[in-house]
C-alpha cells in the first residue's frame, strides 16, 4: 500500500500598513490583511504561498481562512488540502501555490519583460503625476473613478487625457461604482478618446451582469472585469455568456489558477494580469504566470510599488517595464521569516 505524504503546515497572518491609503469606490484602504502558509515535505524540502483574501469582492475572510488553518493542524496530506471548501478560495490557492513549489521548475533566466500600466491615484492628484511618470517611459495609465462626484470625474477626464504622452492609453477602473445611467455618460464621453477599457463600470446590483452586457454591447469602448471574477466559477460563467471584453485576473483570488488559466487560453480571452495589493509573494506567483501566458500580452495591472511601509514586502520596482528575471528574484523565505 502506497505511503500517503505528508506535510509539516505553518501559517503566519499579517497586517502590513500601506505608504499611503488606496482610495477606491470601496472606500479607503489603509492596510493589507492575509496570511502566508508554508509547507515542508518529508525530505525538508520547502513551498511558500499567500492568502490574500478581498472580502468585498466576495471571498473568504481572513478569520474564515486562519480557522481552517487551525482545523487542519500542524500536518496534512495532499487529499486534506484537497479537500479544503471552495467557499476559502484564497486559502485553496495558497496551498496548491504552496505544493507546486516541490515540483521541479525551469528557472526563468530570460531578459524578457512585460509592459506596466502606471497606476494613478483618485482625483485631480492624478493630474500631477503624469508628466512624471511619462518621463519614465509609461505609455499605459490606470486610473481610480467612481471615488468623488461622476461630473467633477468626467470634467478631470479631458484634461488627463489631454496630459498623457502621445499614443498613451488610460484605463479608467471604477470598482463598481455606478449606475447604468452613470456607466452611460462616461462611455459616451470615453467614445474617440484613448481610453483602453473602463474596468468594472457597475458591480453588486440586481442585474448587473445584464447591465455589464447591454453596455458592452451598446459603447465601442471594451469593458472589463474585475469584481465580476471572485473564482473560477466566475470565469466559468462569464465565457459561458460569450464575454468579449477584457478578463482581469487577481491569481490570488483563484483556488485553482492553472486551470483556469487554461481555460481562459483554449477560449482566447482577452487577459489582464493585476495586483490584489499582496505581498511579494503572491505577486511572484500571479507574474510567473503572466510571462507564461500564451494570448495577447496587455500590459500589467502592477504598478503599484512602492506600496507597503515595509519595504521587504514589495515586489520588484517597476518602471514601465517589468522583467522576469527580477521576478525570480523574489525570496519567499525571506518574507516568511520577515513576519517572524
Amino acid at each position: 500500500m502506497k505511503k500517503r505524504m505528508k506535510f509539516l503546515l505553518q501559517y503566519r497572518r499579517y497586517r502590513l500598513p500601506f505608504r499611503a491609503a488606496v482610495r477606491t469606490a470601496h472606500g479607503v484602504w489603509a492596510e493589507r490583511e492575509g496570511l502566508m502558509v508554508r509547507l515542508e515535505d518529508e525530505k525538508g524540502a520547502v513551498g511558500f504561498g499567500e492568502a490574500a483574501p478581498i472580502p468585498w469582492f466576495g471571498t473568504e475572510t481572513v478569520d474564515e481562512a486562519e480557522a481552517v488553518l487551525r482545523e487542519l493542524g500542524s500536518e496534512v496530506s495532499e487529499e486534506q488540502m484537497a479537500a479544503v471548501p471552495e467557499k476559502v478560495g484564497c486559502l485553496k490557492h495558497a496551498l496548491a501555490v504552496a505544493r507546486a513549489e516541490f515540483q521541479v521548475r525551469e528557472a526563468n533566466n530570460k531578459t524578457e519583460h512585460l509592459g506596466v500600466a502606471a497606476l494613478l491615484p483618485a482625483g485631480r492628484a492624478a493630474l500631477g503625476l503624469v508628466a512624471g511618470k511619462a518621463e519614465l517611459g509609461f505609455r499605459m495609465f490606470k486610473w481610480k473613478v467612481g471615488v468623488a462626484d461622476a461630473g467633477d470625474e468626467l470634467a478631470m477626464l479631458d484634461d488627463l487625457c489631454a496630459a498623457l504622452p502621445d499614443g498613451a492609453k488610460l484605463r479608467l477602473d471604477a470598482n463598481g461604482a455606478w449606475d447604468r445611467r452613470t456607466a452611460e455618460r462616461w462611455l459616451a464621453r470615453c467614445t474617440e478618446r484613448p481610453v483602453e477599457f473602463v474596468e468594472q463600470p457597475c458591480f453588486g446590483t440586481r442585474g448587473a451582469d445584464d447591465v455589464l452586457r447591454g453596455l458592452a454591447e451598446d459603447f465601442p469602448t471594451p469593458l472589463a472585469l474585475d469584481e465580476s471574477l471572485v473564482g473560477e466559477q466566475d470565469i466559468e460563467r462569464w465565457l459561458g455568456a460569450g464575454w468579449r471584453g477584457v478578463f482581469v485576473v487577481k491569481h490570488v483570488l483563484l483556488a485553482d489558477p492553472p486551470a483556469a488559466l487554461a481555460r481562459l487560453a483554449a477560449a482566447k480571452a482577452t487577459v489582464v494580469f493585476s495586483s490584489a495589493l499582496e505581498t511579494a509573494l503572491g505577486a511572484r506567483t500571479a507574474l510567473r504566470a503572466a510571462f507564461a501566458w500564451p494570448g495577447e500580452r496587455r500590459a500589467l495591472g502592477f504598478g503599484v510599488w512602492p506600496l507597503f511601509q515595509d519595504a521587504r514586502f514589495d515586489g520588484p520596482a517597476t518602471g514601465p517595464f517589468l522583467y522576469a528575471q527580477d521576478v525570480e528574484r523574489i525570496n519567499p523565505e525571506a518574507l516568511w521569516n520577515a513576519l517572524s
